[in-house]
């Protein structure tokens, strides 16, 4: 395997982690004004991802930074053509993590309902959004190629993004947009019923055994149609696989076993993110692929001609190897740590728990 291919899955991986981490978190988000009844209701769902939320998210800074480094023309692509929608995900994120800082000040219900609010849309947005930039990165994007002068020096410009921010909202990009929204969501669902109890945890059951036939449908006709588009054995094989552990995570939850329809739910990220990933690097042709270039006769992106010198690639995968193990054993850990579940008793005791004033010295 050269180092291109090895990087390429190496970010996939990273991705895979960030959806699967930061999926529950969105999730959990999406969910606030549907499950939570009261504002006990809803600390405790905060509180389930209060300890683990923004050490999810540097899943995305670290596969943003191994993306810029390994593959530099991939990432200027994605970023010149997607640049408003990850702007817009990049604020979701900046105002989520704000209301989980601003929430509990206690300045009055409006000010609580408020944040709660910016929770909502800032898990939302992200969940949809990120759905229609995977599904376009897959697709391809009009890329062209451009000479500039700048003083003495000439500059050329290549794999440059020529379309617009509508022609991102294609047919197959939205229903990858919506299945991710969904899928989140459910994904939320089931982590709140392992980590609450009570009348909480029997609402969360019964939404996700709803949200989970919308998953079903709306899975089964974008991974169907990927299929059917960049078909590779890869590519049905991870499918299938999404779809057989949907289907377990679906009925482990009805059956209220809320700890393997977690893990389920969990595999079913893995396999439909991956099934993506499958798609790009075979599903265009002999040569493995970063980005197609649907403009008629221009060159496509491939992980050769896309990607950093060797050298870069060597030294990367050395820092991966040397540091990628404590990542994942910190983020092992702190799931280990807070695995308690949360009960609606102790926060009610908490509230309910007399004010003690302490004498001036």
């Amino acid at each position: 395997m050269d180092l291109q291919v090895l990087w390429f899955w190496l970010v996939a991986f990273l991705f895979i982690g960030y959806f699967v981490l930061d999926g529950f978190d969105f999730g959990v988000g999406i969910a606030l004004p549907f499950v939570g009844k009261d504002d006990t209701d809803r600390r405790i769902m905060i509180n389930t991802i209060g300890p683990v939320w923004d050490l999810n998210e540097t899943w995305v800074i670290v596969a943003g930074a191994c993306l810029f480094a390994a593959f530099p023309e991939w990432y200027g692509t994605i970023f010149a053509g997607a640049y408003l929608a990850l702007l817009v995900i990049l604020l979701a994120l900046i105002a989520r993590g704000v209301s989980f800082e601003y929430r509990h000040q206690g300045k009055g219900v409006q000010w609580t309902r408020w944040f709660d609010g910016m929770i909502f849309w800032g898990s939302a947005i992200p969940a949809l959004l990120w759905g229609v930039a995977f599904a376009n990165i897959v697709r391809g994007m009009p890329m062209e190629s451009f000479s500039q002068t700048v003083g003495d020096l000439d500059f050329t410009f290549n794999f440059n993004y020529s379309g617009t921010f509508f022609d991102l909202l294609n047919p197959y990009a939205l229903l990858g947009g919506l299945t991710t929204l969904a899928l989140f969501f459910y994904h939320g669902l089931v982590f709140l019923t392992r980590k609450t109890d009570g009348e909480l945890q029997a609402r969360a059951k019964r939404l996700a055994t709803w949200v989970g036939l919308a998953v079903a449908v709306l899975a089964i006709a974008f991974l169907g149609w990927t299929i059917v588009a960049y078909f590779n054995i890869a590519t049905l094989v991870l499918s299938l696989i999404a779809v057989v552990a949907f289907v377990g995570s679906w009925l482990m939850n009805l059956l209220g076993k809320d700890s393997p329809a977690f893990a389920l739910g969990a595999l079913t990220v893995v396999g439909a993110v991956a099934a993506l990933f499958a798609a790009l690097f075979w599903g265009h042709g002999e040569t493995p692929m970063l980005m197609k270039n649907l403009l008629d006769g221009g060159t496509d992106l491939t992980i050769y001609n896309g990607s950093a010198s060797q050298n870069t690639l060597g030294i990367m995968s050395w820092a991966f190897v040397l540091i990628m193990p404590f990542v994942i054993a910190y983020q092992a850990w702190s799931f280990w740590v807070f695995r308690k579940r949360l009960k609606r008793a102790d926060f009610e005791a908490e509230v309910d728990a007399p004010k003690v004033e302490h004498a001036n010295a």
